[in-house]
C-alpha cells in the first residue's frame, strides 16, 4: 500500500503533504530532523491519511492536494476525516 498524508506542525501550525509506503517510519523521519524541508517546524503530528494500491495513484492524489493552495480546503478535508 502507498499512502498520502498531511502533517501539522504542533509549534507553528503549518501543514505538510507527502506520500510514502510506511507512515510510521516517515513520521519518525520528520520528527527527528531527517527531512530537510520539515526540520525547522518540528514536532509534527499526523492529521490525515489516505491509502492507495499503487504509487502512481498516491502521487497523483498528493499533487492534487498540493495544488489546492488553500489552507481552508485542507482543514475542511481534515475535519471531515475525523
Amino acid at each position: 500500500m502507498f499512502n498520502i498524508y498531511i502533517l501539522k506542525s504542533l509549534k507553528f501550525g503549518k501543514y505538510y503533504i507527502g506520500s510514502c509506503e510506511d507512515i510510521t517510519t516517515r513520521l519518525k523521519q520528520h520528527n527527528t530532523g531527517k527531512t530537510k524541508s520539515t526540520k525547522r517546524f518540528m514536532p509534527w503530528e499526523l492529521v490525515y491519511k489516505e491509502s492507495f494500491n499503487t504509487r502512481s495513484e498516491a502521487v497523483k492524489r498528493e499533487q492534487q492536494l498540493k495544488s489546492w493552495k488553500s489552507r481552508k480546503a485542507l482543514e475542511k478535508l481534515i475535519k471531515e476525516y475525523f
